[in-house]
């Protein structure tokens, strides 16, 4: 058990346990984005509301956000471990980097790049995550659902909240672009013939995500959805 508990507290153990995390949110995120691009059905957020309605509603992903939600606390906290033991294991900077020469910017960022996220997830949660499951949604859809719909048109309307939403999808593409080939890379499936493609569709995958949940606040609020 020792041995165990030292394998994922080491160095490549913090690693492990981050690709493992960020695997698992890179799916959720998926599931997110189809439930909430069902906006684009432009009907008033009925068929939005009855994809919300089931989520919360089935005991499967309600056990499921239990999961993520612990997923999501490791993920935030190998992360701040990671970056303090590096910063640790270097206390003082070389006088002249070039760290351009073997990363991207973004790789180089990731800490940045993810409390810029975390403040926009605690947001985020607390316009609706809270506001569905806890405090309950006064109002009703066309065939009598929560309208989880009128609170995120309500909460879009605010231009300060859109500019904070485009501005943290910005973020979180380079932390994908990042992230992506990262987690395949730390859990070791990577390969000469198929790295090349997982990278592709990691490139595809962040910008197509980012847009997609960057274009739903600017949708709502200039009119586009109704």
């Amino acid at each position: 058990m020792a041995s165990f508990g030292n394998a994922f507290s080491s160095s490549i153990g913090k690693k492990l346990i981050m690709g493992i995390t960020g695997l698992f949110l890179i799916l959720f995120l998926i599931v997110h984005c189809f439930i909430n691009a069902l906006i684009f059905m432009n009907d008033g957020g009925v068929t939005f509301n009855t994809g919300a309605h089931f989520m919360a509603s089935n005991w499967i992903i309600r056990a499921g956000e239990i999961v993520l939600f612990l997923g999501l606390l490791l993920h935030i906290f190998q992360a701040a471990r990671l970056t303090l033991n590096n910063q640790a294991a270097r206390p003082v900077k070389y006088a002249v980097t070039n760290g351009q020469a073997n990363s991207k910017w973004y790789s180089r960022s990731m800490g940045l790049l993810g409390t810029l996220l975390l403040i926009f997830l605690i947001v985020h949660l607390s316009n609706f995550w809270v506001v569905s499951r806890f405090t309950g949604i006064p109002t009703e859809d066309a065939l009598g659902q929560e309208d989880l719909y009128a609170v995120m048109h309500q909460t879009f309307m605010n231009p300060g909240i859109v500019v904070l939403y485009v501005l943290s999808m910005i973020s979180l593409a380079y932390h994908l672009l990042h992230g992506f080939a990262s987690a395949f890379q730390t859990l070791g499936w990577n390969h000469k013939k198929y790295t090349p493609l997982i990278k592709t569709i990691g490139i595809w995958y962040s910008i197509g995500i980012s847009l997609l949940f960057a274009a739903m606040p600017v949708a709502i609020y200039t009119g586009l959805i109704k």
